[in-house]
């Protein structure tokens, strides 16, 4: 795109930016904190195919930013032009503003910031096959990133956080969701909120415990909609919540560990459910 054709298609809303003091550049590289994305309502998601499902599934973009070396590229080009046609704006950079921004050596060739989209509590009424996760305290941005992007595989139809959780939107979990966070319907509740919601719901809550005494395989997941409850990573599940399911399974181990990572009990748990709860229509992985 040649700065003719930029200024033809949207004055003043494309600009070059070489200087990392440029305060456009500053104020993006500040959502790396989760101070200014709370404050911002806003977060980064990097790589050209990010963007674009994030721009297909309707989120709305407040700015682009490319590489120099992505001028002239066509699918590039077209994701200008639909920030632009959004009201965003498209920043055109060195190497060194992108790699500054990502804070990695080989940076992604897009980046692009996104409005924060939560789906209210009250929202949630589950219907016959729905099935959805709620996370207790999850504090590792991988397991996040994992379980919402397991959830879009299952389609399973969204995930709770409950009580301190990780920031779904920190580019740790924005990675590692691979472009799930903008399929999957995200929530945020404190426990008791969380807990009176649960209390005026049909279906059937399933919590995973160590002292849980059926196996994961032997529950009738087929009559939804179903809530699958998972705890802390260290903790497991609270008290309180462990009371408050009507089902608490075990994922037998046949080795020396314990106990699984949680995305992947989550993993195993969902594809359980999967098979009874959710519609056959979904393609095999």
């Amino acid at each position: 795109m040649t700065g003719g054709e930029r200024s033809r298609r949207a004055p003043g809303q494309v600009k070059e930016v070489t200087s990392l003091s440029n305060p456009l550049v500053k104020d993006i590289k500040a959502l790396s904190l989760k101070k200014y994305r709370d404050r911002e309502h806003a977060f980064m998601a990097e790589g050209l195919k990010l963007v674009l499902d994030a721009l297909d599934a309707g989120w709305i973009i407040r700015t682009l930013v490319y590489a120099k070396a992505g001028r002239g590229n066509a699918t590039v080009e077209k994701a200008a032009a639909r920030t632009v046609a959004a009201g965003g704006l498209v920043l055109e950079v060195s190497e060194k503003v992108l790699s500054s921004i990502t804070r990695r050596e080989n940076p992604q060739m897009v980046v692009g910031v996104f409005e924060q989209r939560y789906l209210p509590l009250k929202e949630i009424r589950p219907s016959d096959q729905d099935v959805w996760v709620a996370l207790d305290r999850v504090r590792d941005p991988g397991n996040l990133g994992t379980v919402i992007r397991t959830v879009d595989a299952v389609g399973a139809k969204g995930v709770i956080l409950v009580g301190e959780c990780t920031d779904p939107f920190s580019i740790e979990t924005v990675r590692a969701t691979m472009g799930s966070l903008f399929s999957v319907s995200i929530t945020r509740a404190e426990r008791e909120a969380f807990l009176t919601w649960r209390g005026g719901l049909p279906g059937l809550m399933v919590g995973t415990h160590l002292k849980g005494s059926v196996d994961y395989r032997n529950v009738d997941y087929s009559k939804g909609p179903i809530l699958l409850l998972m705890g802390n990573e260290q903790q497991g599940l609270p008290e309180t919540l462990a009371e408050a399911c009507d089902r608490l399974v075990r994922i037998p181990q046949a080795g020396r560990a314990d106990s699984l990572n949680l995305a992947v009990a989550t993993g195993v748990m969902l594809y359980e459910i999967r098979r009874a709860a959710l519609p056959a229509s979904h393609g095999a992985a």
